[in-house]
């Protein structure tokens, strides 16, 4: 019969068991440094400044989409013979309203002939109103409807450009 040794340096023993070490607590990710938070102010700030002003310009912007949603109007209008008339005429008009919207119309209403076209080559790079396709609106606005078809592509072409890209004389 066997008699029970004792615990021995390499005999296994719960005596010798030792309590494993705690893991340190989680690091926090959230910023502990006062400049962060600066940083993060900054940040919300300029976030801020950047949607306001492209709620601004959204804003001041809605006379172009209105007049472009008129434009596609008028462009269909003229596809069709029995309406081509009254769409040719409501170009120079549709011009005339949105200039109306950023110009003090005691300025621009009594403009006729060449004082309205240098007026809208004065928002527009280089002399598209003057020498170029937008020459034709003086003739349309007193009835003349004699366009061909490439000369109102061009024309319409300058007029979406003229609403989308014009600065303000």
């Amino acid at each position: 019969m066997m008699l029970p040794q004792a615990p021995g340096p390499n005999v296994p023993s719960l005596a010798t068991l030792k309590d494993l070490p705690l893991p340190p607590p989680p690091t926090s990710y959230w910023p502990q440094a006062p400049g962060w938070w600066v940083l993060l102010a900054l940040i919300v700030l300029a976030l801020l400044v950047y949607a306001i002003r492209r709620a601004w310009r959204w804003w001041a912007d809605r006379y172009r989409r209105a007049a472009l949603l008129e434009l596609d109007a008028i462009e269909r209008d003229l596809a069709e013979p029995a309406r081509r008339g009254a769409a040719l005429e409501a170009l120079p008009a549709l011009v005339k309203r949105t200039v109306f919207t950023w110009a003090p119309r005691q300025r621009i209403a009594p403009m006729t002939g060449d004082a309205w076209l240098g007026f809208l080559d004065r928002t527009l790079p280089g002399n598209p109103f003057t020498a170029g396709p937008g020459q034709r609106l003086e003739t349309i606005a007193y009835g003349g409807d004699a366009l061909g078809n490439a000369e109102q592509d061009a024309l319409l072409a300058l007029l979406r450009r003229w609403i989308r890209d014009h600065v303000p004389a």
